[in-house]
């Protein structure tokens, strides 16, 4: 095992990271997207750094398939865009670089210093940027061209371990950030990491910071409960923590009211798992079903005028999603699949105009969160796609 050092305010070299090589760590080169190596290799041959990092590398060290090579770099985001031209540079605040490769996004940051606190937006070195990240698991920084994996804060021993571990103090990660509440539920599900007593009772003191959280970003956040193929383990602790009832009031209402709502709601997300297991590529709509379909259940006239019902239980199941806010288009999916079901049919609408009432049609849009990574990242804005240029 090597060690990184990095000088102090004297100039003194001070020991900072282990680095684990190859042989010691046991990341499969081939579970890599070569575009993201390419990358990589592209920031370094133009004397920049350059490292996956975040959810890719935690992945990859319990030997998952990464879905997305979120990358980081100490160059800035108008010298990552001047180095691809297949690229642009998204959000206002907290600005990152996407890299087009075909139907792929590869995400690149900057390193980010602590200048301004952990959801400050000031460059900094990697020495910094490790104590900006939310979890140990999550902090790690792999080298794909030497095949090294830089771990300061042992998250390589805690993902082993299998345990859940904060990087920010506990007096201010979830103040900074409260989705960092909801990511800490699904990081535990989703690896089979425990959370130890002192995050468990931080979590449940802190579920009120929930509130204020702008739709757009807790919509990115059950979407992507949605599509983890883990919606019923996530949801279910939750619960537990009291962070559901910020996350979907109105389902939060009927589970905590009935026993048969809560079964049947719970059955319903067993069977949006199994459908993501098996690596259906459907749309949201199809997905948004079982958020819905057991109030649909209880609030559909399935004896009335199919339109009527329908505009019904369309404005119940708007309000009873809320916050959350997907595209018009997958909801009405979502209900017409509902009410087929159970044998009421409903004609298809005439497409709406684009401006349409209720500002909804598209995904909602919002800077990206403090942390790296695809968490709470803005949803790119629509372009023309034009062939992607070679890096």
């Amino acid at each position: 095992m090597l060690t990184r050092y990095s000088p102090d305010s004297r100039g003194k070299a001070v020991r900072k990271a282990l680095i684990y090589t190859k042989n010691e760590h046991a990341i499969r080169r081939e579970l890599i997207d070569p575009e993201a190596v390419r990358i990589v290799s592209h920031l370094r041959n133009y004397g920049y750094e350059g490292y996956l990092v975040g959810g890719a590398v935690r992945d990859l060290l319990i030997g998952k398939t990464p879905k997305d090579f979120d990358i980081v770099t100490n160059a800035e985001p108008a010298k990552i865009k001047r180095l691809f031209r297949n690229s642009r540079i998204i959000g206002k605040r907290f600005r990152l670089v996407h890299i087009f490769f075909g139907e792929k996004i590869f995400e690149v940051s900057t390193f980010r210093s602590l200048a301004d606190g952990t959801t400050g937006n000031s460059f900094g070195t990697m020495d910094e940027d490790v104590q900006r990240r939310d979890f140990t698991m999550n902090a790690l920084y792999y080298d794909p061209l030497k095949e090294q994996l830089i771990d300061y804060v042992g998250g390589v021993k805690d993902i082993r371990n299998r345990i859940l571990k904060p990087v920010i103090p506990l007096k201010i990660i979830f103040k900074d950030d409260p989705v960092r509440m909801l990511r800490a539920v699904k990081y535990s599900v989703s690896t089979g990491c425990r959370i130890p007593f002192s995050l468990r009772f931080t979590l449940n003191k802190s579920a009120p910071l929930l509130q204020p959280v702008s739709p757009s970003r807790l919509t990115e956040e059950i979407i992507k409960i949605v599509n983890s193929g883990n919606a019923h383990g996530i949801v279910e602790n939750a619960i537990r923590y009291g962070l559901f009832m910020y996350l979907q009031p109105a389902a939060a209402s009927m589970i905590d009211g009935s026993a048969g709502f809560s079964r049947n709601y719970a059955s319903s997300l067993e069977q949006l798992d199994l459908m993501v297991a098996k690596g259906e590529d459907c749309r949201l709509g199809r997905k948004l079903v079982f958020l819905i379909k057991d109030l649909v259940q209880i609030i559909a006239d399935w004896n009335g005028p199919p339109s009527e019902v329908y505009n019904k239980v369309y404005h119940e199941c708007r309000r009873y999603i809320m916050p959350m806010n997907p595209p018009r288009i997958e909801l009405e999916f979502a209900v017409r699949f509902c009410l087929k079901e159970g044998g009421l049919h409903v004609r298809m609408p005439k497409p709406r105009d684009k401006k349409g009432p209720e500002g909804d049609r598209n995904r909602p849009r919002g800077d990206a969160g403090p942390d790296e990574g695809r968490e709470g990242k803005p949803a790119p804005r629509r372009r023309r796609r034009r062939k992607p240029e070679s890096v």
